[in-house]
C-alpha cells in the first residue's frame, strides 16, 4: 500500500480508502476526487507544500473548494512569507509524487497547518498518497497524526 496506509494502520485508527480511476489528463486532483466519489469539495482536503522565508518547507492542507491562503500559512507558522515550492522540491522531501501527496506517511514530517473548516466535519478526505486513492478519517486524527494545527489558511 503507501505509507500513508501503513502509519493510519501502525497507529490504530480509524480510516476507510476509497479508490477510484484516476484520468491522467486531469491536473484538477482534488476536484476529481470529489466528482469521482461523489463528495462535497469542502470535505475533501488538497495536501499543498511550501517554501517558507528561512528555506524550509511546511504543509498546508484546505478544501479542494478554496484557495491556500498564503499570508495565513506564513501567520500560522509564524513566518514572515511563503509561497509554493517547486514540484522536485515537494516530491523529494515528501516521497509522493504531485497530484498524490498525503500530509500522512512523508519522508519527513513537514510543519502541518490544518485549515479550521475541517472542524466543521466528523470526518475529512485527504489523499492517501497516490492519484486515485483518498483516505477518510477524522480532522483531529489527522492532525495528532501530523503534529498538526487549525488555523484559518483557506480563502473561497
Amino acid at each position: 500500500m503507501t505509507p500513508a496506509v501503513d502509519m493510519m494502520e501502525k497507529a490504530g485508527i480509524p480510516f476507510t480508502l476509497h479508490e477510484y480511476d484516476h484520468d491522467t489528463k486531469v491536473r484538477a486532483y482534488g476536484q476529481e476526487a470529489a466528482r469521482k466519489l461523489g463528495i462535497g469539495p469542502d470535505r475533501i482536503f488538497k495536501t499543498l507544500v511550501v517554501s517558507t522565508d528561512n528555506k524550509g518547507l511546511a504543509v498546508g492542507v484546505v478544501p479542494v473548494s478554496g484557495q491556500l491562503d498564503l499570508k495565513g500559512l506564513a501567520k500560522a507558522l509564524g513566518k514572515k512569507k511563503t509561497a509554493m515550492a517547486e514540484k522536485k522540491q515537494m516530491e523529494r522531501s515528501t516521497g509522493y509524487l504531485a497530484g498524490g501527496i498525503s500530509p500522512l506517511g512523508q519522508k519527513k514530517q513537514l510543519p502541518t497547518i490544518i485549515d479550521v473548516s475541517a472542524l466543521a466535519y466528523d470526518t475529512i478526505f485527504v489523499s492517501a498518497g497516490r492519484r486515485g486513492l483518498q483516505i477518510c478519517l477524522s480532522p483531529r486524527d489527522l492532525a495528532r497524526l501530523t503534529q498538526a494545527i487549525f488555523y484559518g489558511i483557506s480563502k473561497f
